[in-house]
């Protein structure tokens, strides 16, 4: 019954939009064949010659049978490290503005901004912590039909000196179902950016998570449409928050967009449709083309064909080419046999469009949270090389 289940709604309904991997597969079956050997307790011949006590235990059996299954499809996603976090608490306090940088004047503005001649002469006036501040955020949209929840958000040790230059910039985006936080708890970006700071003088770039969902299973697939406008929240409410709030280069070559399944189509739709913002972009486990199932076009693109092919990031790679100062590196797990063959698709048509491209796949993961790891943890030093060359 477990495999039958995983085949109706993994395979036939497609209620999570990702090929169900044989260890979730085993892990449902072995639920269901646990709670049916326990239910055998309840029917009407078997009760009469239970005891209490035995149908007691097989009642509660039931739920923990469905826990243990849940925690091993856990492992296998490599999801949550906690059960707060299974629950989808945020784990990180609010940073007020007045705490994000030291120099935020009363007005809400930055101080001048203070770049070295290059970022490799930069060193701190005095000591520095030895890991970055990770905290929530509100970026508030000034459209009037997307309410998105509070932002995740990453400050290296560097942005706490005195003489903290302007640093570059990464956003980054969570997939659906998810919320922010995803990123620095399942996704541990902060543990592979201090690294990176602890071998660069306390060097790192700052990182924001901004909400492009709304709601944890909301999919409004970063364009502006009826579901909302997110598409100008990501590219002219968050950008314009971030440099009015944080100590941050200005320039595209010094931002990059970072996203993993959802968040990974919304980065190559970015990357490729607004050059102008962003010239580095990592699409983890990105779709072919945005999505939310059959409803797409009716839902979220009046009904118009033209309107949804004109959203593919295949038809703005297209549509936008040349890039001539454009990397975008594209990950993707070994067995993920939905996403795998779109990851190649993507990338070579982005290589194609004249952007430099590079593929990291992560051997023995598929959709997962494993992958997300893998991939961050060889691509972010690399990102981070790129964009404070571009601060030289």
């Amino acid at each position: 019954m477990g495999y039958a289940a995983c085949w109706l709604t993994g395979d036939v309904w497609n209620l999570f939009d990702i090929d169900l991997t044989a260890v979730t597969r085993t892990w449902a079956a072995l639920a269901f064949a646990g709670a049916a050997v326990a239910v055998t307790n309840f029917c009407p011949i078997r009760r009469r010659r239970a005891s209490w006590l035995r149908m007691s235990v097989a009642g509660l059996a039931i739920p923990l049978f469905a826990l243990v299954a849940a925690a091993g499809v856990n492992v296998n996603f490599g999801a949550y490290p906690t059960v707060a976090d299974a629950l989808g608490a945020n784990p990180y306090r609010t940073i007020t503005v007045a705490k994000i940088h030291h120099s935020v004047a009363p007005g809400g503005r930055p101080s001048a901004m203070r770049s070295p001649a290059s970022w490799t002469d930069w060193r701190p006036s005095g000591p520095l912590p030895k890991s970055g501040k990770v905290g929530t955020v509100v970026i508030p949209a000034r459209v009037p039909n997307f309410t998105p929840r509070p932002a995740s958000i990453y400050l290296p040790p560097a942005a706490e000196a005195a003489n903290a230059p302007a640093l570059p910039v990464i956003v980054a985006l969570s997939g659906q179902p998810g919320q922010p936080a995803d990123m620095f708890v399942s996704g541990r970006m902060p543990a592979i950016l201090n690294r990176y700071a602890a071998a660069h003088h306390g060097l790192a770039p700052i990182v924001v998570v901004p909400d492009q969902l709304g709601a944890p299973r909301r999919n409004p697939m970063c364009v502006n449409s009826p579901l909302g406008d997110v598409a100008t929240y990501l590219t002219k409410d968050v950008p314009r928050w971030i440099r009015a709030h944080l100590h941050v280069a200005p320039s595209p070559g010094h931002w990059a967009v970072a996203g993993f399944s959802e968040g990974g189509t919304c980065s190559i739709q970015f990357a490729a449709g607004y050059p102008g913002l962003f010239h580095t972009f990592l699409d983890i486990s990105g779709e072919e083309a945005p999505t939310m199932g059959p409803r797409t076009i009716a839902a979220a693109f009046h009904g118009s064909p033209a309107a949804y092919d004109a959203a593919k990031p295949l038809n703005l790679l297209a549509a936008h080419a040349p890039y001539r100062h454009t990397l975008g590196i594209f990950g993707v797990g070994a067995a993920d046999a939905r996403y795998l063959p779109q990851t190649k698709t993507v990338e070579a048509a982005a290589r194609r469009a004249g952007m430099t491209t590079s593929l990291i796949v992560a051997p023995g993961t598929a959709h997962d949270w494993r992958t997300v790891r893998f991939v961050m943890t060889r691509a972010l030093p690399r990102i981070a090389n790129r964009l404070f060359d571009g601060l030289s």
